[in-house]
């Protein structure tokens, strides 16, 4: 059962956390449930754009065993950041820009392993899709080793869009992906970097392969289909920082 410090339960606490524009990862109301405050709470998250999981009253009970009235709220441990704010500033502080995006990554621990890597390798942002990512709870905290709370993660609605907007500040977008181009060795990484990690099951998604700048290959000898995404994070960090070294 998820903690009192990561959910918000009741109808007129959610409610106001929505007004409040608090970070929330979303908001479970029970199947049928209709009033005034579920309609209020419904907007609000339709404004902010707000994911809505309609679930039968046994799940929230599961969740929550406070009177939660049919409403429970998942809200983030951290505050995000804004990836349009923390481009021009690491060019500001003439550093080399380098940037993850998690494509559909939804494990918590995976998501907590690649922050504490990417914290620790110079990582300037996280990017995390608004819907269909692993949330920031405490698991993800717990496996982060703390570094969620020292490095920027973007919750950025679209994706594709943050691909577009690295490519008009000279960042290259580069994928690991198994049918990848060359080897990760191979790759100059450099300069303006940002590395796109796919899914545990499903990889890098159609259309922002179709939108990177090159892809790679994680050179391997064994016979397992691929490395975990989170360790893969760290072989790929580790290659950044040993090019790097050299410039």
């Amino acid at each position: 059962m998820p903690s009192k410090q990561s959910i918000i339960y009741g109808k007129h606490p959610v409610l106001e956390a929505i007004k409040s524009a608090a970070p929330i990862e979303k908001v479970f109301i029970q199947k049928n449930l209709s009033s005034e405050l579920e309609r209020e709470v419904r907007a609000g998250c339709k404004e902010q754009d707000i994911s809505i999981q309609y679930v039968p009253k046994e799940k929230l009970n599961r969740l929550c065993s406070g009177l939660h009235q049919g409403i429970i709220a998942y809200v983030s441990l951290i505050s995000y950041s804004k990836l349009s704010d923390i481009i021009p500033f690491v060019y500001e502080q003439s550093e080399t820009p380098l940037f993850l995006i998690l494509d559909g990554i939804t494990d918590v621990r995976n998501f907590g392993a690649i922050a504490r890597s990417a914290e620790l390798s110079g990582v300037h942002a996280i990017i995390i899709p608004e819907k269909g990512g692993a949330a920031v709870n405490e698991d993800a905290m717990k496996t982060s080793a703390g570094a969620l709370n020292r490095i920027a993660v973007c919750r950025e609605k679209d994706i594709l869009k943050v691909v577009e907007e690295f490519k008009l500040n000279g960042v290259r977008v580069l994928a690991s992906i198994l049918d990848g181009s060359k080897m990760l060795y191979d790759c100059d990484l450099s300069g303006p970097t940002a590395l796109v990690l796919g899914s545990e099951d499903k990889g890098v998604s159609s259309k922002l392969r179709a939108l990177i700048d090159d892809s790679f290959i994680i050179p391997q000898k064994g016979k397992g289909n691929s490395f975990n995404v989170s360790v893969a994070a760290g072989i790929m960090l580790y290659e950044v920082g040993r090019q790097r070294s050299k410039v």
